[in-house]
């Protein structure tokens, strides 16, 4: 399932719009990055939760010349699936 598919169920669930759901779903993706750049966690009980964890620097190989390489360290996200996802997805 693709944006687009995701926006058309939400407006067949909803009995909305399309450009009513684009507009809800582009609010929930700007949200939820504004709270993981903030270093906040989005909890959506039943669902899961988005938190953001810091990847340390570290040592590489590059796989073409064998050559080590230094990788950066850089913020990354995290999904934790929530217990009702998980046995619904069963």
């Amino acid at each position: 399932m693709n944006k687009s598919d995701l926006i058309g169920k939400m407006a067949s669930d909803a009995g909305i719009t399309k450009t009513q759901a684009q507009a809800a779903l582009n609010s929930f993706i700007s949200a939820t990055t504004g709270a993981l750049k903030a270093d906040d966690k989005v909890i959506l009980v039943g669902f899961g939760t988005f938190s953001t964890s810091t990847r340390s620097a570290r040592k590489g190989r590059n796989p073409q010349t064998g050559k080590e390489i230094d990788i950066a360290a850089k913020k990354v996200v995290k999904f934790k699936a929530g217990a009702e996802l998980g046995e619904n997805v069963k």
